[in-house]
């Protein structure tokens, strides 16, 4: 699902691991500036989203040269600059690829037209080096299970490991998947990501709202064989799938933590875990998607079991929208995270902002603003990251520029 349809859909015992002290950036700034008494606060995260997939941020189109691919990514980390934001966080592993020379998956198709064809530089080692020389953070945003949006593995690189080992694949919704009750899956998508962290000094580790693919209406996720091999002990299909997702996120954060110390881990979910109808713990909405149900992603636990080091829910609804109010879940945000230690970040929908396919309240330029106004009085709250870097460039009717000047007016840089 885009993040387009979120406010379509919208209307309608695992061990304790510690949070770690090491907290990537952030760290480096207490290092530098607390000294353990009278130091200055940690500085709110202001970031953006930048997507590779479908070229919809960056690079503008494929098959660019590697000296325009260079241009285009350090002018998106200038415009980061310009907004006073401090964080970039950069989509490098979009469909079961790599914006790096990876020694598990192909080139992205993004970057060349061609899925493995060498685009003749390093964009992942780029952005780390040019986004530390601006003070900025970079963040790694990777897909764990999505392999392609289209349904042919014809299409793959000859060599892809989807192509090698067809019975990790699901076809589903007219595109591919890695299947995540497959063991040898989990760790072979856990093995791709962390290539990644292995060879660069990023900040941190950051995943979408992928897990199980979001439902599909009349199309069945055909897991049946792996169930049948792995599901024995669950009392249902459900809550073996739960497991699955579970595994993935705690497995990932002990790895990262054992692998590069400092680097955060980070997940940014769809806004509404469940709603109070499901769930006397729920939020007071009436999603049509429930992560912990559809996605059988239990985003809750993990941030109380405090497997990942921050949380940036997808809030992308105005204040006041009946299925699903922002002040509604960014307080049942903050009260999931109260007492964990896990940063709350809310994700926000700049891109709705001047849609005239959204509501009116999306046509006033003043909304977002009102959004960080009343986060400002949330203490949980450590920040907002803005989908995406293309609507923070063009800022359709000025609502990023209304954020900046009522909300960021000097710099805060995370690197320096």
């Amino acid at each position: 699902m885009s993040r387009r349809r979120f406010a379509a859909v919208a209307a309608g015992s695992l061990p304790l691991l510690a949070s770690g002290d090491a907290l990537g950036t952030e760290a480096r700034w207490r290092a530098e500036g607390a000294g353990g008494s009278g130091g200055r606060a940690v500085p709110e995260t202001r970031g953006m989203w930048v997507a590779s997939v479908a070229n919809r941020d960056w690079p503008s189109r494929p098959g660019l040269p590697a000296a325009e691919q260079r241009a285009e990514l350090a002018a998106v980390l200038d415009l980061a600059v310009r907004r006073r934001l401090n964080t970039v966080v950069l989509q490098v592993r979009p469909t079961a690829d790599a914006l790096w020379p990876s020694r598990y998956e192909p080139w992205s198709e993004y970057l060349t037209g061609v899925q493995g064809r060498d685009p003749g530089w390093d964009p992942l080692g780029f952005a780390v080096r040019e986004a530390h020389r601006r003070g900025l953070a970079l963040h790694a945003w990777f897909n764990p299970y999505r392999i392609a949006n289209h349904a042919d593995p014809g299409r793959l690189a000859e060599r892809h490991p989807a192509r090698r080992n067809p019975g990790w694949v699901v076809r589903y919704g007219g595109k591919l998947y890695y299947n995540p009750g497959l063991p040898e899956v989990r760790r072979f998508v856990q093995d791709a990501m962390l290539d990644a962290v292995r060879r660069y000094p990023v900040d941190a580790v950051h995943w979408d709202d992928y897990f199980y693919p979001y439902p599909v209406a009349g199309e069945r996720f055909d897991d049946d064989a792996a169930y049948a091999a792995h599901g024995g002990g669950f009392p249902d299909r459900a809550a073996w799938r739960r497991d699955n997702t579970d595994r993935l996120v705690r497995e990932t954060a002990a790895r990262i933590r054992r692998l590069r110390p400092g680097t955060r881990f980070g997940i940014s979910p769809f806004g509404v875990w469940r709603n109070r109808s499901s769930d006397p713990a729920g939020s007071d909405t009436n999603a049509g998607v429930q992560t912990y149900d559809d996605l059988y992603a239990d985003t809750r636990a993990w941030v109380r079991r405090r497997w990942i080091d921050h949380v940036v829910p997808q809030v992308y609804w105005h204040l006041g929208f009946d299925a699903a109010d922002y002040a509604t879940l960014v307080r049942w945000w903050a009260g999931t995270v109260r007492g964990t230690g896990v940063g709350l970040h809310i994700g926000e929908a700049l891109y709705k902002a001047g849609d005239p396919a959204q509501p009116a309240a999306w046509q006033d330029p003043a909304e977002l603003s009102r959004h960080l106004a009343f986060a400002r009085d949330v203490p949980e709250v450590r920040g907002h990251v803005f989908f995406s870097a293309r609507e923070v460039g063009a800022d359709r009717i000025g609502a990023m520029n209304r954020v900046v000047d009522d909300h960021y007016p000097a710099a805060e840089p995370l690197w320096r």
